[in-house]
Parts: structure tokens; C-alpha cells; sequence
């Protein structure tokens, strides 16, 4: 039996596989209608703004923040634009604004992270989704930048990027080199609002990869900037409308990842505690190490705030990964990030529906334990990495009420 050509059978699967992901795509989201974010309790707004249940009844009974629809047994539930309402309310007479209001103050450099790691399967574009929706319910304007040619970060705000952004419309076109009459445009020109407040997204697509084959050109024609340069130049132009831009790498050590490295004052590595992974992680670094000599040497890399490492798909009854999890940490010491992001149906199951823990609806939950569970260990490991945010612009983060 004879093979098809192979590229004609590679672009025959694309096609079958293009066409089936959009029928899926169809089964969670109604033709032409936009994801939209599932509303918060008073519990949960108590916990996002350092405050007990009872300062917020009493703020409504004051009507000191105006009243939010009732669901059933007349229980509060508020919307996210709800929440920021009363954050900007609540930080007008407070005694320390900045409880409410915990952004960038006159003097703070934007902070920007990019998540990194040499293999796929690690949770990186979850883990980098997920901080982002936390830290933009916690009050910081934030953008999330998809630097993947895969994309798997932009398909969480309900987008197919292979027909979405066909014509263009990612983050390749705002670091793309010349070419004839076309060149890059402004970041403004792509980046799109979402439908969660506080959050803005750089969609990323399979044109990224073009980036990767173009910048051995571009470097031997000496065009400026130069490929290290191009995501820091990009991202200035929005440097004062964010306080944290989050960078989801692609997972290779390649043009586009040593571009937002370079971009970057903080790196986040995210790592499975298994052997086979801790073995990847360390040809990373060392491969790492040796390229970013280089570019330090060449002006690329500037000084850096945080290289953490956070333990991601952490299964709490494998003991050979507790372990391994102890050797980390006494190995590398505080580096390591303190909570580790668990392993849970909960978050394996909203990823299918294209949703972090955080959009999941609690009334449709069927196993609220493991909700919450993977809830309590994202919340954690969020709270700690704000407080490393906070620690870069010279300061302390509020503790929970």
C-alpha cells in the first residue's frame, strides 16, 4: 500500500483536526457567544479583599458599597465588576488604601514573569492562566502575553487561535521583522479585553513559529531591534496601564522564550516532582545558563528579581513525589515556591471545558472537596507569588482576614 506525500497528509489530519476541535469547541460554547465569568460569593469576596463576612454585611447594612443580586436563601452573590466596584470604594477611606488597591504605586516598575520549562505536560499555560485571573481578582490590572505558537493559553478565553487569528491579529505581528511594505505593529494593535475585568490578553498562534525560522536572517542583515529586544520593546509601549504582565513560553529554549526571559523581571519554572522531569529541569538550566551568558554579555539580560520554581501536577498520596518534592527544597532552598500546585480531577476537568478552577460554577460542582481542595492549593501558591511581587516593590502583602 502506498503512503500519501506527507505533507499532504499532514495537512489532510490538520484539517480533519481543525474541523473536529471547532464542532468541540461548539459543545461548550454557543455559536458567536463569548465566555462570561461565573458570579462570587461573600465568602469568597472576604477572602479576594482581606476582609471577614462581617465587615462586608455591615459595609452593605452602612450602605457604604451599594447592594449586589441576591441568589438563593437571599445570599449575596457579586459579579467581578462587583468587586472592583467596592475595591475602589472601600480603598477611598480606608486607613491603608493600598489593602484594596494593592497595584503599582508612583515609582514601581512593571513587574512581568514569564513561565518557563524544556517540556510540555507540566502545567505551565495552566499554572500561568490561573495566577492571572487570581491576581486580577485580587485588584491588579493584569496582561497575560501567549508567546506559544500552540497558543493553549489563548483557548482559555474561548478563542480557536487557528481560525481566530488566521489572518493574523498575535503577538507575531507586534515582534515580527520587515518584510517588503509589512512590519510589526504596535502591541495595542492585538492585544483584545476579556471577559474577565482587570484582564487583557496578547493572543499567541502558529505564526509565532515563523519568528523562530526568521530571526537567523534578521540577525545576519543586523536589523534592529534585535530578536532579544523585541517582546521589552513591545511591552513599554503598555508599561503604565498594567502592574503584572504574565509571558506563557513556548516549551523549548528558542528565540521567542529567550526573548521574554529577556523581557522579563521575574521567571517562573514550573516542574514536575518526578525524576524524569527533575532531569529535564536540569539540561533546561544548564542549557539556559550557557545562553543567557551570552546574552547578559550582549546587553539582553538585565537584572532579575525571582527565579522560582513551582511544583506543578504535585500528587499529595505518591511519596516518592513528596520526597523528591523535600529534596527540592533543601536543595534549592526558597527558591521553590512553598505551596505546590496539586494534581486534582477538579482542574483536569474545568481544562476540558476550557476554564480554570476559578470560572468553575460551585451550584453544578459534584465533588465539592475536590473543588475546594484544588481551590485552596491555587489560592496558596497565588498568595505566595503575590508576595514575592510585592517584596520586588519594596513591601509586604496583606495577610488574609
Amino acid at each position: 500500500m502506498m503512503h500519501p506525500v506527507l505533507h499532504d497528509k499532514l495537512k489532510a489530519d490538520a484539517a480533519r483536526l481543525s474541523e473536529a476541535l471547532e464542532h468541540m469547541s461548539k459543545l461548550f460554547l454557543a455559536p458567536k457567544e463569548e465566555k462570561t465569568l461565573r458570579a462570587f460569593t461573600s465568602a469568597e469576596v472576604g477572602e479576594l479583599l482581606r476582609v471577614s463576612d462581617g465587615y462586608l454585611r455591615k459595609a452593605h447594612f452602612d450602605g457604604r458599597i451599594p447592594e449586589v443580586e441576591q441568589g438563593a436563601g437571599n445570599k449575596r452573590l457579586y459579579s467581578a465588576e462587583n468587586i472592583l466596584e467596592i475595591r475602589r470604594i472601600l480603598a477611598q477611606n480606608a486607613k491603608d488604601p493600598f489593602q484594596f488597591l494593592p497595584g503599582r504605586r508612583t515609582g514601581d516598575k512593571l513587574q512581568i514573569w514569564s513561565t518557563v520549562n524544556f517540556k510540555g505536560g507540566s502545567s505551565k499555560t495552566t499554572t500561568t492562566v490561573t495566577l492571572g485571573m487570581r491576581l486580577a481578582l485580587r485588584g491588579y490590572r493584569v496582561c497575560l502575553v501567549d508567546a506559544d505558537p500552540q497558543a493553549s493559553l489563548t483557548t482559555f478565553f474561548g478563542y480557536q487561535p487557528e481560525i481566530d487569528f488566521r489572518h493574523g491579529g498575535t503577538l507575531y505581528d507586534a515582534i515580527r521583522y520587515n518584510d517588503g511594505d509589512t512590519s510589526r505593529v504596535p502591541i495595542v494593535d492585538v492585544l483584545r479585553k476579556t471577559y474577565f475585568p482587570n484582564l487583557d490578553l496578547v493572543p499567541g498562534g502558529i505564526m509565532l513559529s515563523e519568528f523562530e525560522t526568521e530571526t537567523p536572517t534578521a540577525l545576519s542583515r543586523g536589523e534592529q531591534p534585535v530578536f532579544f529586544n523585541r517582546i521589552r520593546d513591545s511591552l513599554r509601549q503598555v508599561e503604565d496601564d498594567y502592574d503584572i504582565v504574565l509571558i506563557d513560553c513556548p516549551p523549548q529554549l528558542g528565540y521567542l522564550t529567550m526573548a521574554a526571559v529577556c523581557a522579563s523581571t521575574s521567571l517562573l519554572m514550573t516542574i514536575i516532582p518526578e525524576r524524569v522531569d527533575l532531569a529535564s529541569a536540569s539540561q533546561f538550566l544548564t542549557m539556559a545558563s550557557g545562553v543567557l551568558e551570552v546574552l547578559y554579555s550582549n546587553g539582553g539580560i538585565g537584572a532579575y528579581d525571582n527565579f522560582a520554581y513551582l511544583l506543578t501536577r504535585f500528587d499529595t498520596a505518591i511519596s516518592t513525589q513528596q520526597d523528591l518534592a523535600e529534596w527540592l527544597r533543601q536543595l534549592l532552598g526558597d527558591s521553590v515556591i512553598k505551596t505546590p500546585f496539586v494534581k486534582s480531577s477538579a482542574v483536569s476537568e474545568a481544562g476540558l471545558a476550557q476554564k480554570t478552577i476559578f470560572e468553575v460554577d460551585l451550584a453544578t460542582t459534584k465533588n465539592r472537596k475536590t473543588y475546594d481542595r484544588a481551590l485552596e492549593s491555587v489560592i496558596s501558591f497565588s498568595n505566595d507569588i503575590e508576595k514575592m511581587i510585592q517584596a520586588a516593590w519594596g513591601r509586604g502583602v496583606a495577610d488574609e482576614a
